[in-house]
């Protein structure tokens, strides 16, 4: 029996880039870079200073202030990603009477209490943004936590998909939450060398692909999509906004950190992924790329797309937005599928920024800096994560 197709139909957001899908899409296609010199705390003794940093969370307008005042940020930025994905969606007067499931990946809410959000009042938290979700919104199917580093938000919906099709729930919220700039976090990647020192340039600062990259930066948010089967949407009367067709998942088992500079375990990653989704490599419109602006990553990356798509590479579109959108970890990899619905609904592919001099060694079909028309209806979304986790989604437009 086949099993019934699982659809998007609703999302969340809330990012240096915006806090909706329409504020997102015309940030991403219009190239404007969100990254900026870190203003909420002091860092001018740290080797990065920059970052793609949520200045404010919005609040859910069922939501009393008083409600929310003891909540931490992650807290209060995962109950408003899940409320308004919900909202989207046209299911918020209905969450209390389904099953519907949380899987979020996170990553640094534990860092955030730990910090104390510069004030100490969080120390004490023993329990996740997700269950607080869970009981804020009272919702009453399985609610987990995902900690895959970068690849958690492709992972989460995967979860999800799989959840649906066994039945365990009648809708599940999938996404990612992460609030990593922080000084400890900051630190952190600045000190392994991993973060871009470009801090009188702030908006050049991410180059993914080009040769003069010297690192990531760090970026922040959250991103929530509803999904639920092409069956239920039907019957409520809703379009989706993209089919989940297929994920991929290996792992490198090399380092720690480091990206496995061997690119088969990647690649095994998206083949799995576009065999899940049955499709062929002609079919991918799109790219989006995991694409850091890492020396190491970037490299990596191009081979494994070259591997898999071999003369294929040269025509089909890649491009990475975290040049625009800063990394944003655990939560990156649901908002890069976002990108993809945007790329399908927009009719156009957002761009590379920053991409002035392509490396060589990342000989891909690049979209540097103005977005490129195109008719897209098959996505791949890659996402590989610190550890060697390494992950692939197919979204396909719904017809």
């Amino acid at each position: 029996m086949t099993p019934s197709a699982t659809w998007i139909t609703g999302v969340g957001i809330c990012t240096a880039c915006g806090n909706s899908v329409d504020a997102v899409a015309d940030v991403l296609l219009n190239g404007r870079s969100a990254i900026r010199t870190v203003s909420q705390f002091d860092a001018a003794q740290h080797a990065s200073q920059i970052a793609a940093s949520v200045d404010s969370i919005p609040q859910l307008s069922d939501f009393d202030a008083t409600e929310q005042a003891d909540l931490s940020p992650a807290e209060r930025l995962t109950i408003y990603c899940a409320g308004q994905a919900l909202s989207s969606a046209g299911l918020w007067d209905q969450r209390r009477e389904l099953r519907i499931g949380l899987a979020i990946g996170v990553g640094s809410e534990w860092l955030l209490n730990w910090e104390g959000d510069g004030l100490g009042q969080f120390r004490d938290r023993t329990y996740s943004a997700v269950e607080v979700t869970r009981r804020a919104l009272g919702l009453s199917g399985p609610a987990v936590t995902v900690s895959a580093a970068c690849a958690s938000g492709n992972h989460a919906i995967a979860l999800a998909r799989l959840w649906l099709r066994q039945g365990v729930v009648d809708v599940c919220l999938a996404g990612g939450c992460d609030l990593a700039v922080t000084p400890l976090t900051l630190a952190s990647f600045g000190n392994l060398r991993a973060l871009s020192r470009r801090n009188d340039a702030p908006t050049a600062a991410c180059r993914p692909f080009d040769k003069s990259r010297d690192g990531f930066v760090l970026g922040e948010g959250g991103v929530i999509c509803v999904l639920e089967s092409d069956e239920s949407a039907k019957r409520r009367g809703v379009n989706g906004l993209a089919e989940v067709a297929g994920f991929g998942a290996t792992s490198d088992a090399h380092h720690l950190v480091i990206p496995s500079p061997d690119p088969a375990p990647a690649a095994k990653a998206i083949r799995l992924a576009l065999a899940d989704a049955g499709v062929n490599v002609d079919d991918v419109d799109y790219i989006n790329a995991h694409g850091t602006s890492t020396p190491v990553g970037d490299v990596m990356e191009a081979a494994a797309l070259t591997s898999v798509f071999g003369e294929s590479i040269k025509t089909v579109p890649v491009s990475s937005t975290k040049s625009v959108s800063g990394h944003l970890l655990t939560a990156a990899a649901a908002f890069e599928a976002v990108a993809g619905i945007i790329a399908m609904d927009r009719g156009a592919i957002p761009p590379t920024i920053n991409l002035d001099d392509p490396d060589p060694a990342c000989a891909l079909n690049h979209v540097a800096h103005t977005a490129r028309p195109a008719k897209v209806t098959t996505v791949l979304s890659n996402s590989f994560g610190f550890g060697g986790s390494n992950t692939a989604l197919v979204l396909r437009k719904v017809a």
